[in-house]
């Protein structure tokens, strides 16, 4: 019984569609609305954990703890996002392609329902298409191969880059009313 209930939660939550966080967490959507720089995959990460990866136009969903989080995203760059998340809400970060000198460098933009165009075209591909999910084994593997890759970028980022760049912050305002996810 328990097995059944695991299965069909856990179908729920890799389905198409804004998926309502578990208990006590909540939800942000990374979403690729475009197929521009296509080929070009993005590695994911919470603070010091690699969460996943992906390419094209696609979007990942990834549950956390409620409060002030980090995430980050790399390629031919390194680029950070900070959070104030509020339990029981979603967020929708853009992942955005741009020109790099050797391959795509990724930009990470928060959005609310404010900023319609981008949120309608987020909205469009979430609701159509399920989500790409990055295997256990595959996040688990990954984060001890790149152990040392991942206290380095942290490091960098402590010591040099947050006094040096305004990155973009995800506020508990950002969070998607029920309405809009309809």
């Amino acid at each position: 019984m328990i097995a059944i209930f695991l299965l069909a939660s856990s179908t729920a939550i890799f389905a198409k569609g804004f998926q309502p966080p578990s208990e006590g967490k909540t939800v942000v959507y990374f979403a690729r609305v475009t197929k521009w720089g296509g080929p070009v995959g993005f590695d994911f990460f919470h603070q010091d954990k690699y969460i996943g990866t992906f390419k094209n136009k696609n979007y990942m969903r990834y549950e956390c703890d409620p409060g002030k989080q980090l995430f980050w995203a790399s390629s031919e760059n390194k680029e950070f996002i900070t959070s104030d998340l509020v339990a029981g809400k979603s967020y929708i970060v853009i992942v955005n392609v741009i020109m790099g000198a050797w391959k795509g460098r990724v930009g990470l933009e928060p959005i609310s329902v404010k900023d319609v165009e981008k949120f309608d075209r987020a909205k469009e591909l979430i609701m159509e298409r399920d989500p790409v999910v990055t295997s256990t084994e595959e996040i688990n593997d990954t984060n001890k191969e790149m152990a040392d890759f991942i206290k380095e970028k942290l490091d960098q980022y402590n010591e040099e880059w947050k006094k040096e760049k305004d990155f973009n912050h995800i506020s508990p305002e950002m969070a998607l009313p029920p309405e809009a996810m309809k």
